[in-house]
């Protein structure tokens, strides 16, 4: 079966079973301050997963667009990605462990026909800590589809100590077996719902372990080690619980999310752990063959590079059609850093040409079916990859003249002191890599061929740092939680309805939003304008929401078809990434059809998944604190409530 067949089969397969099946949300988050992406199938699920209605019902599939930044530099072995597809179902209150076992199994088995023998299964060992008992039911129900399939299946419990232990179903603490976006439960903030999981593995073999190269050849083997002979299709998250303060409380409607790694599914059909075989990446990979003249396959450091750029163009493809073109900030900052990646291992196959635009259209076509938004917006995406492509071919060049200024030093530094330099510092080396975007392979290389070494360790410590000083810095500039309901985050989820319909009555009916961040602390909200706002227009912004805040305006929603809600004037987005129903808040009357009309007793009406205040008035004073250029075409503004 190809990507596209497992993925209509399985979408077929939970529609069948009374699921909703809705588009993909953005890889650019709404209204969630934890990510700059989407990186998970459960992310745009949260308010429905913590008790928000979802207006399509308590039975939802989709397939999930999802990018994880964090895994770049990872790329390039058989198994990595940074973006992926993830099959999910959820029940919001409705069936539970029993129904959802039984049907991941039918689908897995019966309909993409995957042999039972070469699945096996994890389960949560318990927490004494959280006083959160062992998963035994999962494991018996489990233990009920091998047996009904004509095979034992045992049931260990320390696998991690001794192995496989001719077992079938295996029992893993919370490090393994416990999902919440903020990963163990000593981790979660309060509120984050979680609970514990049920993974399935499939077993390529024992000869991925046994290979002569594989440095796990000779350690003790079980399904959740790093030697290769096992990959994870799939987790069945059992959302029972919320945290608290000091422990955790049970969910009044206990949920079903469902996750299922498209690509990896499909790795298991063909019966390969190498993910670059499937279908998908076939048009890509024959494309850089023929740009290149080599064969994917033949060499390892060839192989590395072929799957390197599949991969961060494929990525870079989604990330502009989703709205995050490359720049030095926010999400453009990593579609940026796929696309000069690319450009970088192109040199290790020979690609001396450019080549970014070929390998993007050999992903619109083999994608265009499932997300029409690709070809739509194909011209947009061909002309940032290859602006982006050309201005990092530049930045090689500056690098190059950087590295020979580097040597001259050298040069001059030995005619004065007749010592001769033999190595590169782990600090220039990084400075060629940070301020002139210069890849540290490259310096590597160019070294040796001067006869020079590289400090590769001191490098280490220089990128560390830097990632350190990233990282807080990010934690500072997203904390707040994880999509928190705190009462601050809701005020100013509000306010940011009030603010977008300030903007359109001053600046124009062309404003839309383009995307929110939402801490306690502030909103961040980007929307289409092509010029700086004026202080004049900025203070008339402000007077209209702290009228709006004044007024004390009652805040309502009603779930309605999509053409409803464009006949009573609602704004937002009205993309493919909304399903049939929609939720509508109103702020004000929620009677009155012409929201925004300043005769009209209704401020706002728009589209959204809440939650919101109950009344304008407990907001406070609403200030913009900034407002800048966030890219072309798009304008961003900051605001507090005081």
């Amino acid at each position: 079966m190809t990507v596209q067949e497992i993925r209509q089969a399985y979408l077929q397969y939970f529609k069948d079973k009374g699921h909703h099946v809705i588009p993909s949300a953005s890889l650019l988050p709404e209204n969630d301050p934890t990510t700059l992406f989407t990186g998970s199938g459960m992310q745009p699920m949260v308010p429905y997963l913590l008790g928000e209605s979802h207006p399509e019902g308590v039975r939802i599939a989709d397939s999930q667009k999802c990018f994880r930044s964090g895994d770049i530099d990872e790329v390039g072995d058989n198994r990595h990605t940074t973006f992926f597809e993830m099959l999910g179902n959820w029940s919001l209150g409705d069936y539970f462990k029993t129904e959802q076992v039984d049907w991941i199994w039918d689908f897995l088995v019966n309909i993409i026909g995957l042999n039972p023998n070469q699945l096996y299964i994890t389960c949560f060992r318990g927490s004494d800590e959280f006083d959160i008992p062992k998963d035994t039911e999962a494991a018996l129900l489990w233990q009920k589809k091998f047996e009904q399939s004509g095979m034992s299946a045992e049931i260990v419990d320390f696998p991690e100590k001794d192995g496989m232990q001719n077992g079938r179903i295996f029992y893993y603490d919370s490090e393994k077996n416990w999902w919440s976006r903020a990963g163990v439960p000593q981790n979660m903030p309060n509120g984050e719902p979680g609970g514990p999981d049920s993974e399935m593995f499939w077993d390529f073999g024992v000869e991925q372990k046994h290979h002569e190269k594989s440095v796990w050849k000779d350690d003790l083997c079980h399904v959740n080690c790093d030697c290769g002979r096992f990959m994870e299709i799939g987790n069945n998250v059992f959302m029972a619980y919320r945290k608290m303060t000091k422990d955790f409380t049970e969910l009044e409607k206990k949920n079903i999310d469902f996750g299922g790694g498209l690509e990896r599914i499909a790795a298991a059909v063909i019966g390969n752990p190498d993910i670059f075989l499937i279908d998908i990446f076939s048009g890509a990979k024959k494309t850089l063959a023929d740009l290149s003249g080599k064969v994917y396959g033949e060499n390892e450091k060839e192989t590395f590079a072929f799957r390197v750029i599949m991969d961060h163009i494929r990525a870079a493809v989604f990330l502009i059609a989703d709205g995050a073109v490359p720049s030095n900030k926010d999400q453009g900052y990593f579609t940026r850093r796929l696309i000069r990646r690319a450009v970088r291992f192109s040199k290790d196959l020979g690609i001396t040409q450019s080549f970014c635009a070929s390998i993007a259209r050999s992903f619109i076509t083999s994608y265009s079916k499932t997300y029409t938004v690709l070809a739509e917006n194909e011209s947009h995406i061909i002309s940032a990859l290859q602006k982006e492509e050309g201005q990092f071919q530049q930045t090689l060049e500056s690098g190059l003249k950087e590295f020979e200024k580097l040597l001259a030093g050298f040069k001059k530094g030995e005619e004065k002191t007749g010592r001769k330099v033999t190595e590169i510092s782990g600090k220039q080396a990084f400075t060629l890599y940070d301020t002139f975007g210069f890849p540290f392979e490259m310096t590597e290389e160019l070294a040796k061929e001067r006869g020079l070494s590289v400090d590769r360790s001191g490098f280490g410590v220089a990128l560390e740092k830097h990632k350190q000083t990233s990282r807080s810095a990010a934690e500072e500039k997203f904390k707040g939680g994880l999509a928190d309901t705190s009462e601050m985050s809701v005020k100013y989820h509000t306010a940011t309805h009030l603010l977008h319909v300030a903007l359109r009555r001053v600046l124009g009916t062309h404003v839309e939003q383009k995307g929110s961040n939402i801490t306690p602390k502030r909103l961040r909200f980007d929307f289409t304008h092509t010029e700086k706002v004026t202080d004049e227009q900025k203070k008339e912004v402000e007077d209209l929401v702290n009228a709006a805040i004044v007024k004390g305006y009652t805040v309502s929603s009603v779930e309605m078809s999509i053409e409803e809600a464009k006949t009573q004037g609602a704004i937002g987005l009205f993309s493919d990434s909304y399903g049939e129903r929609v939720k509508v808040y109103t702020i004000g009357d929620p009677n009155f059809s012409a929201a925004g009309d300043p005769a009209s007793d209704t401020f706002s009406k728009e589209i959204c998944g809440g939650p919101h205040v109950e009344n304008t008035n407990t907001l406070g004073h609403f200030r913009i604190t900034k407002e800048e250029s966030s890219s072309a075409g798009i304008r961003r503004i900051k605001a507090v409530l005081e």
